[in-house]
C-alpha cells in the first residue's frame, strides 16, 4: 500500500499565447490562492508582450518558439520540477479559487490526473458554437473505447501528479493535446478523477485561439491514431470485418452464379471478392501483430516508470 507522501511543491503551469490583457490578474489570482506554490508561464511564441508582462507579475518565463500549445506543455513538464502540478489557461477563465478542489485529489486521493469540468457550471457566452456538442461526442468515443465514463476531455484546468507528469510521453503539438493527455493516463492505467468547476468568460478584448473545425477535426485525428497505436487489435479488427463482410457478399453473389450456371459472368465482383478477402486477412494479421507489439511496449513503459518512480525516491 502506498504510503501518503509528503508533498514539498505546488507548480502552476500556464501555457500561454498572447494573453497580455489577462496574464497579470490570472497570476495575481493563483498566486492568492495558492502563495507557495511556484508560478511559471510558457510564453509561446507571443507577440503581445504576455512574457515580460508574466514577469513583472513576479512568475518564471519560460520561451518556447514552436508554435503549438502542445509544445508548451511539454516544455512545461520537461522543465518545471514540482510535486503536484497545476495547469491552467492565461485567459482568465479557470477560476483560481476552486484550485484547491483539484489539487487534493492529486495530494489526499491518490489520483495522477484530475481534469476540472466545466459542463456544469458555465454561461452561454462561455463556450463558442458546436464545441459543447464536439466534446460530448468526442467523450462519448473515448467511454466507449476505454470503458470509462468521462464528461470533459477538452478541458485545460487540470492537476497531475509528479508520476504522471515525468512519465506520459506526448506527441500532440496543438490544442489536441488535452485529448491526448486523457487517452494517455487511460491507455497507461493512471487513475483519472474529475472535479466540477466554473468557467468563466473571456473578458472584453480577449480572444479565444480555437477553431471550431480545423481544432474538432485535429481531436478526432488524434483519437484515430491513437486508437490504432493503442488499440490496434480493435481498429484493425474492424477493418478486417468490413473488408471480409463486403468479400464475402460479393462473393456469395459470385459461387451462387457459378453454382446456377457453371461459368462467372462477374468478373469484377469475383475480383473484388477476392481483393477484400485478402484485405480483410491482412488486415486482422496486422491487428494481431500490432497488439502483441502493443503489450510488449506496455510492459517496457511500466518498468521505464517503475525505475524513474525509485529513482525519485517514492515510498511503497
Amino acid at each position: 500500500m502506498n504510503e501518503t507522501r509528503n508533498i514539498e511543491k505546488i507548480a502552476v503551469i500556464l501555457p500561454c499565447y498572447n494573453e497580455a490583457i489577462t496574464i497579470k490578474k490570472v497570476i495575481d489570482d493563483f498566486r492568492r490562492v495558492l502563495p507557495s506554490a511556484e508560478i511559471i508561464v510558457c510564453d509561446n511564441n507571443s507577440s503581445d508582450g504576455t512574457g515580460d508582462l508574466a514577469a513583472e507579475a513576479g512568475a518564471i518565463v519560460i520561451k518556447e518558439p514552436r508554435q503549438g500549445k502542445g509544445f508548451a506543455i511539454r516544455t512545461l513538464f520537461d522543465c518545471v520540477d514540482a510535486d503536484i502540478y497545476l495547469m491552467a489557461d492565461g485567459d482568465d477563465t479557470y477560476p483560481a479559487k476552486e484550485a484547491m478542489k483539484l489539487i487534493e485529489h492529486v495530494q489526499k486521493r491518490g489520483c495522477d490526473m484530475c481534469v476540472g469540468n466545466r459542463l456544469e457550471h458555465y454561461t452561454t457566452a462561455s463556450f463558442r458554437s458546436l464545441h459543447i456538442f464536439g466534446n460530448r461526442v468526442i467523450c462519448s468515443m473515448i467511454n466507449r473505447l476505454f470503458n470509462c465514463r468521462l464528461q470533459d476531455v477538452l478541458s485545460g484546468y487540470r492537476c497531475f501528479s509528479r508520476r504522471f507528469v515525468k512519465t506520459v510521453p506526448l506527441l500532440s503539438s496543438g490544442f489536441e493535446v488535452e485529448t491526448e493527455l486523457t487517452l494517455q493516463g487511460l491507455d497507461k492505467g493512471f487513475s483519472l478523477q474529475e472535479e466540477y468547476i466554473t468557467y468563466g468568460e473571456r473578458p472584453e478584448g480577449s480572444h479565444s485561439k480555437l477553431s471550431t473545425w480545423s481544432d474538432g477535426f485535429l481531436i478526432l485525428k488524434t483519437i484515430m491514431y491513437m486508437l490504432k497505436d493503442y488499440r490496434p487489435m480493435l481498429f484493425f479488427g474492424a477493418l478486417a470485418g468490413i473488408s471480409l463482410s463486403v468479400g464475402l457478399a460479393c462473393g456469395f453473389v459470385v459461387v451462387e452464379e457459378f453454382l446456377r450456371t457453371g461459368l462467372v459472368y462477374r468478373i469484377p465482383l469475383a475480383i473484388l471478392s477476392i481483393g477484400s478477402v485478402l484485405t480483410g486477412f491482412v488486415a486482422l494479421a496486422a491487428g494481431l501483430i500490432l497488439d502483441t507489439i502493443n503489450l510488449r511496449m506496455k510492459e517496457m513503459w511500466s518498468l521505464q516508470a517503475r525505475i524513474i518512480n525509485r529513482d525519485q525516491g517514492r515510498s511503497c
